[in-house]
């Protein structure tokens, strides 16, 4: 009897651990009024990653359909980009924290970035500084809030639309304005988002 409740506390302990990872992965029932794209920001899962796991060519869903849900980045991978995106986007309005989230995502699909999540914010440029400033001055080291996080979800389920913004900066702050010589993308807030 000891050894059954030893072995139903290790799996009950177990599924709560990956619970998130499990929410992350598995199905999901349409329910009335849902998109493809909330859907894919209550998950942190793009839209085209939706459309691939479910064979679909297009948005149609239909309410009662079960749908794959793909996974997406890891929760280790998910709390860094939202706590870098507590510490970049901080008083700025939630469509920034949305573009700076999206920033991160599209470094990851771009060649002359690293591949993952984790090695962009981690990155040191050429010139030996961090890519991320609260890499380098500890602010990443801070919770992420509620709405840091909802902005992760939206830029993944976001992720691969948009204007293809690499970039980002504060023209007000910021000591070296090497960023001005790019292409301008958009503003949202102070902030100006280039490629």
């Amino acid at each position: 009897m000891k050894k059954l409740m030893i072995t139903l506390t290790a799996a009950f302990s177990f599924a709560l651990l990956y619970s998130n990872d499990a929410h992350a992965a598995g199905t999901h029932q349409v329910k009335a009024g849902e998109s493809l794209y909330l859907i894919g920001q209550q998950y942190g899962v793009s839209v085209q990653a939706l459309r691939e796991a479910n064979e679909k060519t297009g948005d149609m869903i239909f309410t009662g359909e079960t749908l794959a849900i793909p996974s997406s980045i890891s929760a280790a991978e998910k709390d860094l980009l939202a706590r870098l995106v507590r510490a970049e986007a901080e008083g700025e309005p939630y469509a920034g924290k949305v573009a700076v989230a999206t920033v991160v995502l599209n470094r990851v699909a771009h060649q002359d970035f690293p591949n993952t999540i984790t090695g962009v914010i981690q990155e040191v440029t050429p010139s030996g500084h961090y890519a991320f400033s609260p890499y380098m001055n500890g602010e990443i080291n801070k919770a992420a809030d509620a709405e840091s996080v909802r902005a992760v979800n939206e830029a993944l389920a976001f992720n691969g639309k948009g204007q293809g913004s690499l970039f980002f900066y504060n023209p007000t702050t910021a000591t070296n304005h090497w960023n001005a010589t790019r292409t301008e993308t958009i503003r949202i807030g102070d902030h100006v988002f280039s490629k």
